[in-house]
Order: C-alpha cells, then structure tokens, then sequence
C-alpha cells in the first residue's frame, strides 16, 4: 500500500523516503503551530522552522540533501527500502523496597504490565515466550509489536527482543538485584531501540516527551510505587514538573 504522502507532488527531484516525509509533516505542524501561539521573535522562529518542514513533508525535497548530493528516497522503479536505523541505548536503575522473586513474578505477568506502564494499552501472552504489545503513540495513535523472551533466569532477569517485521525494533532486559545492606532490590531497565522516522522522529518523541527514557522512567516509578504501596498515586490534572 503506497503511503498518502507519496501521492504529492514535489517541487525539484524527491530525495526524502515516505516515513521521513510523515515525521516531517507531524513536527512541522506541532512547530507552526507552537510557534503561532507564543506571539514572539523566537514563536516566528519556530513558525518559520516548522513551515520549512512541512515543505520538506508535502514536496518530497530537501535542499540540505541536494546540495550534499544525499537521498533516502527509492530509485525510480526499485523497492522502497527501509532507511538504516540508528539504534539508541537507554538504561533506568531504581531501588525498590521488595524482594528480587516478588518484583520479577510481578515484571514476568507481562499481561499486567499496563498497571504500571501507563503508554502500554494491552500485553497479550501468545505463549510461553512470544506475546503482542499494543502502545500508545503522539496524536492518538497506537503502535504494535510481538516481542519473544531471548533469556529468563527467575528472581535475577528477563530479556526479550520485538520479531522481525515489528513497528518498533528493539531489545532490551530488566534486571533484579539486591541492594547492599538490605535495602531491597535494584531495578534496572535496559533498552536499545531504533526510533521510528530515525532521527527526526526521535527528536519529535523528546519534543513531545514521549521517548522512551522518559516512559521507562516514570514505568519504574509507578512500578515502585505499586509493589511498595500497593498503588499508583495519580497525578492527573497535575503539572508534570517537565519543561
């Protein structure tokens, strides 16, 4: 199925590839728009910004790529490939009030991971090692992905990989070990991801705080929270204390 974004027609020769037209599209619009609001030099700035990259989406050119004679756009009549993917590595380590076994046999029910994981819709357990995961995306979007357990060593570590031909490619593991003098178990959550759009995309999730360092952040929180007090404290209608 082509993408609507291939149906426009570009000024000057296409050397942007669909995915990074539609990441272009989203940010430029987020941009003007944020831009417009602020009524100042640095909103004219971004309004300026943002429109330049709705031009990059809606024309398929970009005049940064033409002069370094760059293209991520397919050759005419070959198939559209998928831009290299640069993967990013993000590491979160918290020190909860709970034994190694309870907080790996609470983490192992991946079918309740979405009590603490608040972007996680659904978690549905194909089997022994295979399950499908439902996420929600910017602008009341999902994405989905199955993921299969790579190792799992009851009480000290889970790690897992998405399938081949998954929307979000990834790896990562989570890892459980007693703290020094008692203190309980320390947490940590390891993942190597490839951010969908690349680069750009990535810069738009930290835009809109949706990257996953920061997801995987408040994940162990809430997950603190809910082993040591047995619930999650809300914090709607709160600031959320990011800039």
């Amino acid at each position: 199925m082509e993408s609507p974004i291939s149906d426009l027609n570009a000024e000057g020769p296409l050397n942007v590839a669909d995915p990074e037209r539609l990441i272009s599209l989203i940010a430029g619009g987020v941009l003007a728009l944020h831009g417009l609001s602020r009524r100042s030099a640095v909103g004219a700035i971004e309004a300026l910004v943002g429109s330049a990259l709705v031009e990059r989406a809606v024309t398929g050119h970009c005049r940064v790529y033409g002069a370094l004679g760059m293209s991520t756009a397919p050759e005419a009549g070959a198939p559209e490939a998928s831009p290299a993917r640069r993967m990013l590595l993000v590491q979160q380590t918290h020190t909860i009030s709970r034994d190694p076994d309870a907080l790996y046999a609470a983490w192992r029910n991946f079918a309740g991971l979405p009590r603490f994981m608040r972007h996680l819709e659904s978690v549905t357990v194909l089997d022994e090692r295979r399950s499908r995961w439902v996420a929600r995306a910017p602008f009341g979007r999902t994405v989905e992905w199955e993921a299969e357990i790579t190792e799992d060593v009851p009480g000290s570590r889970i790690a897992w990989h998405s399938v081949e031909g998954s929307e979000v490619a990834h790896a990562g593991s989570v890892h459980f070990e007693r703290a020094p003098a008692g203190r309980g178990t320390e947490v940590q959550v390891s993942l190597e991801y490839a951010p969908p759009g690349g680069e750009l995309g990535a810069k738009l999730a930290r835009f809109l705080h949706e990257e996953p360092e920061h997801q995987i952040k408040d994940d162990l929180r809430h997950f603190k929270q809910w082993m040591e007090a047995g619930e999650i404290a809300s914090t709607d209608g709160q600031p959320t204390g990011r800039n």
